[in-house]
């Protein structure tokens, strides 16, 4: 996971005892989990910034799970990877550009990232919405009794926000 700094929160870290200047409110996947180092030589698979292909068969796309901070304005963002069936990875594709293409209807994907939850996030059954140009889509994950589905629809606090950067900046 990487890590997008925004804000100006200031906090002591639990894990090293130092203040940091900002707590993350977003991590991105630099890749799906499906990709694999070796897939850089294979003229079929191809990671790219916001879309992915693996060996031609498997698509990938790059979107947002927004989860709600209670007691604060910003949201927290999982920069995650799903997958898209071919059918819909096309129709996702020819909209890329165009304006407008928010009003198109969500598409039905499986989380492709692994997050820090038990049970683990891979798989989980998810639309993705696409937003104005230039933004990536929003992961809206399908009803059930996963950690992660609660904090979408229910939201976290800025304590978790900060539990979540002591864990993933010191793992």
């Amino acid at each position: 996971m990487s890590v997008e700094r925004a804000g100006s929160t200031s906090w002591r870290c639990g894990a090293c005892g130092e203040l940091h200047d900002e707590l993350p409110f977003s991590y991105h996947s630099p890749a799906p989990a499906s990709w694999e180092p070796e897939l850089e030589d294979d003229p079929d698979s191809e990671l790219g910034e916001e879309q992915s292909i693996v060996r031609g068969e498997y698509f990938f796309l790059r979107g947002l799970i927004r989860i709600p901070v209670l007691d604060d304005d910003r949201p927290f963002d999982w920069g995650v990877w799903v997958s898209l069936s071919a059918e819909s990875m096309q129709a996702v594709t020819e909209s890329w550009m165009r304006e407008g293409r928010e009003h198109d209807p969500p598409r039905f994907g499986w989380l492709n990232t692994f997050l820090p939850y038990e049970p683990p996030t891979g798989g989980l059954p998810a639309d993705v919405r696409t937003r104005p140009v230039g933004q990536r889509p929003l992961i809206e994950l399908h009803p059930g009794d996963h950690p992660l589905i609660a904090e979408q629809r229910e939201g976290i606090t800025l304590a978790r926000v900060q539990e979540l950067a002591e864990l993933l900046l010191h793992p």
